[in-house]
């Protein structure tokens, strides 16, 4: 039921295209998740999500658990019926919320407990927990809950960590009783390679049906995140998708993809088109910008989305009095433009292109930070 399929692997490097089967269909590698942490694509109504060319969103346990609460969701018909979703979905565990609420959460061997960000009530999250949280919402695939730890660290801190990442997977298996939904192991071990390392041996000697790389992209240098990369994705099984977490620059999927990564999701695309950057082929538009007052040309003139139909001076006329309609143009355009950078990245896979079609898609970005 849930298979990687590579399909053809770039002759040049890493890169690779592949093809996971889930219950609810198949989705085509290397891929994007846009993130639905509470249910929803920020101002993204369903069809319109469909049209941007996405396979796949992301929910996540905390949020979920605290509101509505997975019970109501499971009472409701699940994740999917609730939000009205067909395609697959993938539930984070809470791990990372519990690292950014830090200042409200306890951690121990047996799970962490904490205040709700809403109303400080007490709660707690295990590995147990978490695996019968994503089984009541009822997601396709299930990450195992991990620890997270802020960076840089002492390396004493980050291996602990490392270590009862992998004790809780192995617990996160053994609660796993849904036959229609499958479990990611998330690797960690900080900036460490060899607790990276360490870290995908012990977990592919469990066999789970996915490997995720977590931890990163949480305030390191992108340079010490390609090391890591370039250090743990070789350790991680060939037969098996591969999904660097919370990693969404356009650059850095990229780098991520040549380095055979399968599977990537963010808040950018979604969070930036919000505040008026839009993504484009050229680099990032900023339209607050005045230089775009009396723009009339699209964003992009080969995108189709509806930001598109209207002029740059439409959208920062928009940003600019405060309606509402221009965070949501932006969020489609800028969802819609990952979701074709990925098409033209399974593509160029596909015809030993890779390798070219980074080389000029950076060219065209002019190198420019995100």
């Amino acid at each position: 039921m849930f298979e990687y399929k590579l399909i053809h692997q770039d002759k040049n490097c890493s890169a690779r295209r592949g093809q996971f089967s889930t219950t609810r269909g198949i989705l085509e590698l290397p891929t994007f998740m846009p993130v639905g942490t509470r249910g929803s694509v920020k101002g993204v109504e369903i069809r319109q999500l469909e049209e941007t060319g996405s396979q796949i969103i992301l929910g996540n346990t905390y949020h979920l658990m605290v509101r509505p609460g997975e019970d109501i969701v499971e009472e409701l018909g699940g994740l999917h019926q609730f939000c009205g979703w067909n395609h697959p979905i993938l539930t984070d565990s809470g791990g990372f919320q519990l690292y950014s609420l830090a200042q409200l959460t306890k951690i121990d061997e047996q799970g962490a407990i904490f205040r709700s960000h809403i109303d400080g009530r007490k709660m707690e999250l295990s590995p147990e927990r978490s695996v019968a949280i994503q089984e009541s919402l009822g997601s396709d695939i299930a990450m195992v809950l991990d620890h997270v730890v802020a960076l840089p660290n002492d390396r004493d801190i980050v291996e602990d960590a490392m270590e009862r990442t992998i004790r809780w997977a192995k617990r996160c298996q053994t609660a796993h009783r849904r036959s229609n939904q499958t479990q990611f192991a998330i690797v960690q071990g900080g900036l460490e390679v060899d607790l990276r390392r360490r870290c995908a041996t012990a977990l592919t000697e469990l066999n789970f049906n996915g490997y995720a790389i977590g931890g990163l992209s949480v305030g390191e240098k992108p340079e010490e995140m390609y090391r890591c990369l370039d250090q743990t994705v070789p350790f991680l099984p060939e037969n098996k998708p591969r999904y660097l977490m919370g990693v969404g620059r356009p650059e850095d999927l990229l780098e991520g993809v040549r380095r055979g990564v399968d599977m990537f999701d963010c808040v950018m695309p979604t969070r930036n088109g919000r505040n008026a950057m839009a993504f484009t082929d050229q680099g990032p538009m900023k339209l607050r910008n005045a230089q775009y007052e009396r723009d009339s040309r699209p964003l992009e003139e080969n995108c189709s989305c509806p930001a598109c139909q209207r002029s740059r001076a439409y959208l920062r006329h928009l940003f600019m009095t405060g309606e509402m309609l221009g965070p949501i143009l932006l969020t489609l355009h800028n969802i819609t433009y990952y979701q074709r950078l990925m098409q033209r990245t399974r593509e160029a896979i596909e015809n030993d292109a890779f390798l070219e079609f980074y080389q000029d898609c950076f060219a065209c970005w002019n190198h420019l930070s995100f």
